[in-house]
């Protein structure tokens, strides 16, 4: 997908949206956003915050056990 119409702000809130997401499974022991689609679109938007050289927390993705 391409973000170039986005703002810098809609983007890191992007961002923020899934790290908040993945943060709030992590605490309430549910693991139902953290899917490979999850993590590869959110690469995508880390990606493009760097190209555009902005700050971002990382997202601390957990280890799932099997």
């Amino acid at each position: 997908m391409s973000f170039d119409k986005l703002s810098d702000a809609s983007l890191l809130h992007l961002y923020e949206n899934i790290r908040q997401q993945v943060e709030a499974d992590i605490n309430n022991d549910r693991y139902h956003f953290l899917g490979e689609a999850a993590k590869q679109r959110a690469e995508e938007i880390r990606c493009e915050i760097d190209r555009r050289d902005l700050f971002a927390s990382p997202i601390n993705w957990p280890r799932r056990s099997k």
